[in-house]
């Protein structure tokens, strides 16, 4: 069982079926208002992903392939277009304190940055996250591509918004000069700083950079559940963790296989998780189901909920 699903945190779970632009609107107009919105939005890559499913093992492991979601587009400003409608609306369901996470790839970034900029304002543009990991290399006359980006935006720059800092290990040559209590800067008559002193409180290490190593999930991990674009639990869990309070709402309009809404649960957060594939759905609801927790959730289609 994997860390998410060992945690303790009985809380409620919406999930919505159908167009999440639709959805997204119906729920402004019911007043919900979110603390933490992450959205994992398709990449414009072109393709039709298929999740794969296991059944039975060894020799008798079958392996067969659904769809899990189309992202083929007409062209590249029918996708800027979608994605513009849909963060506006996201934008409608932030609390005032909230945060909205946008996780997309270098081919869109730039563009979605911009985008961005102008509907949130760029004073509410709070930082680039680079998430790295490593990968089986890809046969290209150019550098790997090993880093996905996570811009993150603040719903009103005039508000405090949720955020608790993380902390990293101290590095290995800080340990050998100070060990591991903090250090305590010290200036001189010019206001310079000179060499620190040595306190007897613990440090509780370096504040966290907008560079994460995280690896991605392995083949044979316990969280993984063959839908085709799943992220790390270890990648959610920083984001949820530093970005709302216990108690808070998340919102994922593109929950896919329910890594956001597992992590959420986990850490005593309400979740709504929001997708048009069935197969998404499924995998969303078993493996909330599957976590042992005390889960309250619903499917709506849009059209009766």
């Amino acid at each position: 069982m994997s860390e998410v699903a060992r945690a303790e945190a009985p809380i409620a779970v919406r999930l919505w079926e159908g167009d999440n632009l639709a959805i997204l609107e119906r729920l402004a107009n019911d007043g919900v208002r979110v603390e933490l919105a992450y959205l994992d939005p398709p990449f414009y890559t072109q393709r039709l992903h298929l999740r794969t499913v296991r059944r039975g093992r060894g020799a008798e492991l079958e392996r067969t392939q659904v769809v899990a979601f189309d992202d083929r587009w007409s062209c590249f400003d029918a996708y800027l277009e979608a994605m513009e409608a849909r963060i506006v609306r996201v934008r409608d369901v932030m609390a005032d304190v909230g945060s909205m996470v946008l996780h997309v790839d270098p081919t869109t970034s730039h563009y979605l940055k911009v985008m961005c900029d102008r509907i949130f304002g760029r004073d509410a543009f709070a930082s680039e996250i680079i998430w790295r990991y490593r990968r089986w290399p890809a046969k290209t006359r150019n550098f790997q591509r090993v880093h996905d980006v996570l811009l993150r935006y603040v719903r009103n720059s005039k508000v405090e918004p949720r955020f608790h800092q993380l902390y990293e290990p101290l590095a290995a040559s800080t340990v050998a000069t100070w060990g591991h209590t903090k250090q305590l800067a010290a200036f001189g008559p010019d206001g310079r700083r000179v060499r620190s002193t040595r306190t007897e409180a613990d440090s509780p290490g370096v504040p966290m950079g907008d560079v994460w190593e995280i690896g991605v999930i392995a083949p044979v991990a316990r969280e993984r559940t063959g839908y085709p674009t799943q992220k790390p639990e270890a990648l959610l869990r920083r984001i949820v963790e530093s970005c709302s309070d216990a108690g808070d709402t998340v919102l994922d309009p593109y929950c896919g296989s329910g890594t956001t809404l597992a992590v959420a649960a986990a850490l005593g957060r309400s979740a709504i998780g929001i997708d048009a594939s069935a197969e998404a759905l499924t995998v969303t609801r078993a493996r909330l189901a599957a976590a042992g927790r005390e889960v309250a959730f619903k499917t709506f289609a849009v059209n009766h909920a």
